[in-house]
């Protein structure tokens, strides 16, 4: 169950790294973009459910609250 949830997780915060990445990349804006890759590859670094989404979360509201 617990590869499982981290392989779903891992999934999901990486279709929004997408996002992330071909918005900054089109809007040239440094957070979104460095933000999306972030999220690209920090799941590979997690072996714990809670801390994947710990950090999965904070990358997400990164680009909301620095606009640069």
């Amino acid at each position: 169950m617990d590869s499982s949830s981290i392989m779903l997780w891992s999934v999901l915060f990486g279709g929004i790294g997408i996002g992330y990445f071909l918005y900054g990349k089109k809007q040239k804006a440094i957070v979104p973009l460095c933000t999306g890759l972030a999220l690209f590859v920090f799941p590979y670094f997690m072996s714990s459910v809670i801390m994947l989404l710990i950090v999965g979360v904070i990358l997400v509201a990164i680009p909301y609250f620095i606009k640069i």
